[in-house]
């Protein structure tokens, strides 16, 4: 059988390898031309696009925290100070034997086993060429003995931070407040506020006080360090930095030596004291007692010490200067004042005091402090013996409407206006504000409470200071601050940097116009008659000061008692005793300084005994050994009765 062979056309195979070569070729161009267009826009087109990612990559921005801004007081005394803290420190790649290494540094320092097993779980969060805290705060001794024997603990090291610290610890806690761990609360505000970046290396920030009213004015503006990092994170070489703005330092108007004396005056005691210039209002001394020291919150108060201050009885975290106290009697000038304009009594305005005031048709008798009354009384005498039958009267025959709204133009039941956010209103009680507040009607025995500072009434010590400034300024109203200026720095052209003390302007408020301006020197005298006249309620404290000096005392009533019930301190529970309470300023005629002072719950006496010595000390510590005499006649009479001592015991 024949088989047939096929024979191969060999033109045909030339001619479709020919057709597929040229396709193959086609296609390896396309590839070719569509690389080279990918790398024409990488290179150029896309260059900056992507050298900045690149660049974000390789290039990492790490913030620089900015010091804090000092705090000074008016003589240039440091109160705020910023001081390293050291802390142990261990990069875990540097060392052979983490555990072993750990083991022996601690032993050597006294770590205790707590926190050597916190910093292994604080390592097993971090990357090993990550420094993690083994101890924080370490001692002097500690940081020397640990420098001495450093060779022997290579990737173990000694770092220090600045954190504030406060040198004089409890004397100035409740004025400069303190600065603490920033917390999540913190840190949402900031982010709201639009604060957070210039926050980012920054672990601490102003609680209370001046620490942070004036926040964005301490703490600076924060810097930066351009480092160049690896793909694991490392840090390879730093590439540029930024400094920095530290935070600018402020100066007080606060006497550290006036806080001193203060403090002791306060010692043992509940109260405040507060002291003034009323001439720029500037706060000389402020200190509530007891106080406690800002440094604990510094770097983490423990639960233990913080419900300590949270449980005490004396409640040391009040800042007793801003938070509200009856005034009693030392409101009776400010009262006096409200009858003259009112013209409801005259300087020459006799009242019968018999010891008791009743209002017609009630049964209820109003006693004096004194049981067998004052007898006769005008102006001058209700107020140097405080006499509360002439302002029960007074307090009755103005009403309660008169009284609020005078008392509001001196600035009660209102916050003064001082530099940190901590400041009580107070309550200045009237017909409105007892409605609102207990949806009650007001009556008329409460007027007379409120005519020697009881009742709802309530003041602050700076609100006293305040209203006593206006009264020696005849009008003029001062804001209170404790801020005097904030120092600067100043570049010349030279090169050559100094601190310029910029004065703070504070806004002046409207003055207090009276219908008489000699109604003014009438209060003024009778207050300078409460001091200077033998008998009157102060005059004991100041017996003997090269100054001339005018105040009132007071006694405030902090529990209620039955009609007719004798108060005895001594059977008393001591948080139902009287408070004392004492104004004052100095010299007569041009002052120079405005104090007052409120005492709580005292066991023995009242403004007089208790009050009126502390704010003497104050004065004599101001004004050293200058003497400052009054060109006024000193009001010098003797005592006519036994009532000269209970004066000085009651007021």
């Amino acid at each position: 059988m024949t088989r047939r062979v096929a024979i191969r056309n060999h033109s045909a195979e030339a001619n479709l390898f020919a057709r597929r070569t040229f396709i193959a070729f086609c296609i390896v161009v396309l590839v070719l031309l569509i690389l080279l267009g990918n790398v024409f826009t990488l290179q150029v087109e896309s260059f900056e696009k992507y050298q900045t990612r690149s660049n974000s990559n390789r290039i990492k921005l790490l913030p620089v925290a900015p010091n804090r801004g000092l705090i000074y007081d008016r003589n240039g005394v440091l109160l705020a100070d910023n001081k390293p803290v050291y802390s142990l420190e261990v990069i875990a790649e540097d060392v052979d034997d983490i555990e072993e290494s750990v083991a022996q540094v601690s032993q050597l320092l006294n770590i205790s086993k707590e926190r050597q097993s916190k910093f292994f779980k604080r390592m097993k969060r971090k990357r090993r060429f990550k420094p993690v805290e083994l101890h924080t705060r370490l001692s002097d001794q500690q940081v020397a003995l640990f420098s001495v024997n450093q060779h022997k603990f290579p990737g173990i090291f000694v770092n220090a931070r600045l954190k504030r610290y406060y040198p004089f610890s409890d004397l100035t806690t409740h004025n400069l407040g303190y600065v603490a761990r920033i917390n999540r609360k913190d840190a949402n505000k900031l982010e709201q506020e639009g604060k957070s970046e210039n926050y980012a290396a920054t672990y601490g920030i102003g609680r209370l006080g001046i620490e942070r009213y004036y926040e964005d004015m301490l703490h600076g503006s924060i810097g930066h360090q351009e480092v160049e990092i690896n793909n694991q994170g490392r840090v390879i070489r730093t590439l540029n930095y930024t400094p920095p703005l530290p935070g600018k330092d402020l100066t007080l108007t606060l006497d550290i030596e006036l806080q001193m004396i203060a403090k002791r005056a306060l010692s043992g005691k509940r109260g405040a004291i507060v002291a003034m210039d009323p001439r720029t209002g500037g706060i000389l001394a402020m200190y509530s007692n007891p106080s406690y020291d800002g440094n604990l919150f510094v770097h983490g108060i423990s639960s233990k010490n913080y419900k300590k201050l949270l449980e005490s009885k004396d409640l040391p975290l009040i800042n007793r200067s801003v938070q509200g106290y009856p005034p009693a009697s030392t409101v009776k000038p400010f009262l006096a004042l409200t009858g003259l304009e009112e013209n409801i009594i005259t300087p020459t305005t006799i009242v019968n005091d018999p010891g008791w005031y009743q209002l017609k048709g009630l049964p209820n008798k109003y006693r004096d402090w004194l049981p067998w009354g004052h007898g006769k009384v005008n102006l001058r005498k209700a107020i140097e013996q405080s006499c509360n039958i002439y302002f029960y009267d007074l307090a009755f025959k103005l009403g309660i409407t008169k009284i609020s709204t005078m008392m509001e133009r001196f600035g009660f039941g209102e916050r003064t206006g001082l530099d940190i956010h901590e400041e009580s209103k107070g309550i200045m009680p009237s017909v409105a504000w007892k409605r609102a507040r207990y949806n009650k009607s007001w009556y008329t025995g409460e007027t007379l409470s409120v005519g020697i500072g009881q009742s709802y009434w309530t003041v602050t010590p700076l609100q006293l200071t305040q209203a006593l400034t206006t009264l020696v300024n005849r009008g003029e109203r001062k804001i209170p601050h404790l801020l005097k200026a904030n120092s600067e720095l100043i570049i010349e052209s030279s090169g050559n940097a100094y601190h310029q003390i910029t004065p703070t302007v504070y806004e002046p408020q409207a003055p207090l116009k009276l219908k008489n301006d000699e109604h003014w020197n009438v209060v003024l005298d009778a207050m300078h008659s409460t001091v200077q006249t033998v008998g009157a309620t102060a005059h004991a404290a100041f017996k003997g000061a090269k100054y001339d000096a005018s105040g009132k005392t007071g006694s405030a009533q902090v529990a209620r008692r039955k009609q007719g019930e004798k108060y005895d301190a001594k059977t008393t529970s001591e948080n139902k005793r009287d408070n004392a309470m004492f104004i004052a300023f100095a010299p007569f005629e041009k002052p120079e300084i405005v104090v007052a002072v409120a005492i709580e719950n005292v066991e023995k006496g009242g403004g007089g005994t208790n009050a009126a010595p502390v704010a003497r000390q104050i004065m004599d510590q101001y004004f050293g050994d200058r003497v400052i005499t009054s060109h006024r006649h000193r009001f010098i009479k003797q005592p006519n009765s036994a009532s000269t001592h209970q004066a000085r015991e009651a007021e």
